[in-house]
């Protein structure tokens, strides 16, 4: 057998083997084609590289240093223009009118929800928030384009993620007010959102955490989409901003994403700013998406206010991230952001309001999306009106319900460690309530559920 017909043998075999063990104590082994070629040794008269470091590179005998700047930068993918005009009508948006429709509505909803959070923190309302102006588009599209059953990992800008998959009103409100209702029980600040019932993994403040927690679930659902066939595979998919590529956790993400070839969406909104850092001062290279090259893994540019490309990229990633078994893939959504990085920071100190203006006014997800319903005469000013009238009030009754509600009881402040109070546990109750009884006007016990009782039931020793 000659060493060429040999190599081609070994790629043409399948992407991966079956396991003979299932078992708790062994996963499967799962071989792709490049790592069996390993032993493969170079002959005298081969043309192309066979060391097990770059396979596959042709020989030559000129220098020639590879030039990013003297490439062509990576094309955006748009499915429409900035004027809600279809590229290629043969193709069309693949969205049906309703849904189009149904897309319109939560971004606006996601739009007006976040002028009148960002007002009511200015008030002193709420503690803090941030606002997902010119990426509305990116969150809301992707999660139409995703199965209900994939595992999400958000940053902090994907509100428009949960409420796409169903997270209501009330839910919003009542984890921004930390009340009784919140399904954190007020354990963590505002917009950090979770939801098991929607598979979207709560919120971390830590920058970039969630990419390997991403890879690493996503390789979990790699085994048991193998190990249970009967059962629609899964995938997970990870957001996250430019700023957060440049840490550690983005490369040790992808690294291993690819090397272990999980079924992962990785999503990175460049919205042109980490806090105040410019992408200019971020890197040098052509974006992210260059970066998801150089780890092997598929890559595409999307153009982030086009929320039918956004939609069209989701679910061809999403059929490539299962295929054979399992891959990532990352897409660069790119936007703008228009909004401050969050209610602690005044963009206007680093960037020029005629910048954040002219953005507004030349192109936005929503009005891109707007256009093309009235081109299709789906959509008038009346219809507009309306929507943002019964938005306001239904905004506002969930705000309205939420400050009034109470705040967790205090027993959950020791929740979620042990099954049961261990005696340090127990040491911490009987001081925490003796100091809550001694100095009841330093702290207002009847704004939480069931006051000191929900301690006094802890010092019992009767299970949470």
């Amino acid at each position: 057998m000659t060493l060429r017909y040999g190599a081609r043998r070994i790629r043409c075999r399948g992407f991966w083997t079956t396991p003979t063990c299932l078992n708790a104590s062994q996963t499967p082994k799962v071989t792709v084609p490049w790592q069996r070629c390993r032993s493969v040794a170079s002959t005298p008269n081969a043309e192309r590289v066979l060391f097990p470091g770059a396979l596959n590179s042709k020989f030559t005998n000129t220098i020639e240093f590879l030039r990013p700047t003297t490439k062509d930068a990576i094309p955006t993918y748009r499915v429409m223009d900035q004027y809600g005009k279809v590229i290629d009508k043969e193709i069309g948006t693949e969205t049906e009118d309703e849904e189009a429709l149904s897309l319109y509505r939560n971004m606006v909803c996601l739009s007006m929800m976040d002028v009148l959070m960002f007002e009511a923190q200015r008030q002193g309302r709420l503690s803090f928030y941030m606002v997902s102006a010119g990426e509305e588009g990116i969150a809301i599209g992707s999660a139409s384009a995703l199965s209900p059953s994939d595992v999400i990992f958000c940053q902090y800008r994907e509100t428009g993620v949960y409420m796409q998959r169903g997270f209501t009103l009330d839910q919003f409100m009542n984890q921004l007010f930390s009340n009784s209702k919140d399904l954190g029980l007020g354990r963590n600040m505002p917009v950090h959102y979770g939801s098991s019932d929607l598979n979207i993994h709560t919120i971390s403040s830590t920058l970039a955490t969630q990419i390997p927690h991403a890879a690493g679930a996503a390789y979990a659902l790699k085994l048991q989409n193998m190990q249970q066939p009967d059962i629609p595979p899964r995938i997970a998919v990870c957001y996250f901003g430019e700023g957060a590529a440049s840490e550690g956790d983005f490369h040790a993400a992808l690294n291993i994403a690819a090397t272990r070839q999980v079924p992962c969406i990785f999503i990175c909104r460049n919205n042109g700013y980490a806090i105040s850092t410019p992408t200019s001062d971020q890197y040098r290279g052509d974006g992210i998406a260059s970066r998801g090259a150089g780890y092997g893994i598929d890559t595409l540019r999307v153009d982030g206010n086009d929320i039918f490309a956004v939609r069209r990229a989701t679910k061809e990633a999403r059929r490539l991230a299962l295929e054979n078994g399992g891959k990532p893939v990352l897409i660069e959504m790119m936007a703008y952001r228009v909004g401050h990085h969050s209610t602690s920071d005044d963009s206007f100190a680093y960037r020029q309001r005629v910048e954040v203006e002219d953005w507004k006014r030349r192109d936005n997800p929503i009005t891109r999306l707007r256009k093309w319903l009235e081109g299709r005469r789906l959509w008038d000013e009346g219809k507009e009106r309306e929507l943002r009238s019964r938005l306001r009030k239904e905004i506002l009754l969930a705000f309205d319900k939420a400050e009034k509600g109470k705040k967790p009881a205090i027993k959950h402040v020791f929740d979620g460690v042990w099954e049961e109070l261990t005696e340090e546990q127990r040491w911490h109750v009987e001081e925490l309530r003796d100091i809550l009884e001694r100095y009841p006007k330093e702290y207002d016990i009847d704004a939480h559920e069931e006051g000191l009782d929900s301690l006094r039931e802890l010092e019992k020793g009767g299970r949470r």
